[in-house]
């Protein structure tokens, strides 16, 4: 073999092998790297698409419709906000194990503070939830009138951890969402209220019956009240019967929160047209005691009706 060749013949030395490997090892590692950024970034879109199907978009100008969409929007962003959060926490101790840190020591103090945050918010996580399903199954909303265990009244504000109602006496009563077991919606749909009229018992129906349909005729037919019904008012019969009267139901279903204000309207047109009609009520003999010891000897004229 010539000297030259011998001279110039490529030999690899042990430097530039531990440089080749270690250029190998950087690349697959930023290969790697770059794919859990990649499909965290592709795992976010997806959330941020499944989260826009929770909103409910206002299908008009109502105040109702806007403040359900308002709703919507913030639990999809808090539905949003929590699962971007879990996926770019995975992607981060993923991408710690490609690096070579072990993540259990991360992972077991993350854990240890999870518990003791726990303990002391539970009772918010509890509230929390609950407002999720509350908004998220449109249990009620902003402007709803409910009952929640003792208090009624207009629903003010909603947010997920507590519900905020405005009661008949003009109090704000706030009610953690964790707390409601039974929730009465009293505005959802149609209301329903029944008018008890009370007639003497030694009465005849025919007259009375004929004059309260006639009442009820009369409410139905009047375009200012007719928006305000949705079915009725109906005479639904004898609701009971004993020697202190008879006592006749009407039932009425009227628009959301409009049942108290029809019913005094059917009242009102009844007592018109008993009087018209000259229909006595429910009678009662009262007696006035004027000698409580000689009622007491057995004398007949200690007692005088009024």
């Amino acid at each position: 073999m010539p000297a030259d060749s011998m001279l110039y013949s490529p030999v690899e030395s042990p430097m530039s092998s531990l440089l080749s490997y270690l250029n190998d090892a950087t690349v697959s590692i930023v290969m790697h790297l770059l794919g859990i950024f990649a499909i965290a970034l592709v795992l976010n879109r997806l959330l941020r698409v499944v989260t826009n199907l929770l909103i409910k978009h206002a299908a008009g100008q109502s105040r109702a419709e806007q403040v359900r969409e308002q709703q919507t929007r913030t639990l999809a962003s808090v539905v949003f906000s929590t699962g971007s959060k879990v996926v770019w926490a995975v992607a981060i101790l993923t991408a710690l194990d490609k690096v070579g840190i072990n993540p259990t020591p991360a992972l077991t103090l993350a854990g240890l503070a999870s518990v003791a945050v726990g303990f002391g918010a539970q009772n918010m996580v509890r509230d929390l939830i609950s407002g999720f399903y509350i908004v998220l199954e449109d249990q009620y909303s902003v402007g709803d009138t409910v009952q929640i265990a003792d208090t009624v009244g207009r629903v003010e504000y909603l947010t997920l951890r507590r519900t905020v109602v405005r009661d008949p006496r003009g109090a704000l009563v706030t009610i953690a969402n964790g707390e409601i077991r039974v929730a009465a919606n009293l505005s959802r749909d149609w209301s329903q209220s029944f008018v008890d009229v009370s007639l003497a018992p030694e009465l005849p129906l025919e007259k009375p019956l004929a004059a309260l349909e006639a009442a009820a005729s009369e409410l139905r037919g009047d375009a200012a009240w007719s928006q305000a019904l949705v079915d009725g008012p109906r005479v639904l019969g004898v609701q009971s019967y004993d020697r202190n009267g008879t006592v006749v139901r009407l039932q009425v279903r009227t628009a959301p929160t409009r049942q108290d204000e029809v019913s005094r309207e059917l009242r009102r047109r009844i007592q018109i047209e008993f009087q018209k009609q000259g229909i006595p009520l429910t009678s009662v003999v009262r007696f006035e005691l004027t000698n409580p010891q000689a009622l007491a000897g057995g004398s007949p004229k200690s007692a005088s009706p009024q």
